[in-house]
């Protein structure tokens, strides 16, 4: 069983030992999870909450898009670059080369790499990861484009209503649905942490596992939206990433893990 810090509440933190990570294990040892592992002596296991299924190139011409018309296109995730460019191959769409890119992270821009040639002057990103700092660059943006928001099948985000809002001209467009995993046999095992990136993650845990108390567990959260959505549920979380310095979740991991074995337990009289 884990050991537990004191605190002012009436639940315990819990030394975290033993991790859940939302997402596939990697496909490579070399990957900063296992360094991690290492660092701290942590068993780390790897379930994906969820699965994304793209739609194809014939449901999504029942969108009625011409991606050609628009000017700008809104990424929030590296599954939304995926099945944009993979939509637009099995349509034969060529992307003009004038094409703007704005994307919530710098790390989802450089992911860009993989499709077109990046050029700073037509690719942008929020400074700090977040939502707010998005909206901030587009909003120097929208009277002169025309914007694409590649969404999933169920998504609900800011950015919508933000665009909605201010009358830019926009199309919201379906590439994705999201699809909840079976959980219930990794949740039977007690986990000091639990990470994850994505809303529907956090989403399926409440939907299929609905007698799940926190109880100490420490949660992470990568992206503002898989924040909020931890928050909204009224659970504690104390691990969030980006931020200015942590912009991955590896290095809030660390930062965390870190702290938390540098503080002195209290010892027992």
């Amino acid at each position: 069983m884990a050991k537990a810090v004191r605190s002012q509440g009436k639940v315990e933190q819990k030394v975290v030992n033993k991790v859940l990570i939302t997402q596939a294990r990697p496909e490579t040892e070399k990957s900063p999870y296992f360094d991690l592992a290492r660092k701290y002596e942590l068993q780390l296991d790897f379930f994906p909450f969820i699965r994304v299924e793209g739609l194809s190139g014939k449901d999504f011409r029942k969108q009625r898009v011409d991606i050609n018309e628009y000017t700008a296109i809104i990424f929030t995730s590296r599954n939304a670059v995926d099945h944009f460019f993979r939509i637009c191959e099995e349509l034969k769409v060529k992307v003009s080369q004038d094409m703007k890119y704005f994307c919530i992270t710098e790390a989802v821009a450089l992911y860009l790499q993989k499709f077109i040639l990046y050029r700073k002057r037509k690719v942008f990103f929020s400074a700090d990861g977040s939502t707010e700092g998005l909206l901030d660059v587009i909003g120097k943006h929208k009277n002169n484009e025309k914007f694409i928001l590649p969404a999933s099948d169920n998504a609900k985000n800011d950015i919508l209503n933000y665009l909605a809002k201010h009358s830019v001209v926009f199309a919201e467009v379906t590439l994705y649905k999201t699809v909840s995993n079976d959980i219930a046999p990794i949740m039977k095992a007690q986990y000091d942490m639990i990470v994850f990136f994505s809303p529907f993650s956090v989403q399926n845990l409440l939907e299929n596992v609905p007698d799940f108390k926190q109880n100490g567990t420490v949660f992470g959260a990568f992206g503002p939206t898989t924040t909020k959505a931890v928050e909204d549920a009224g659970m504690k979380l104390q691990v969030k990433a980006p931020a200015p310095q942590t912009p991955s979740m590896i290095s809030a991991l660390d930062k965390f893990l870190g702290d938390q074995r540098s503080a002195k337990l209290p010892t027992k009289k």
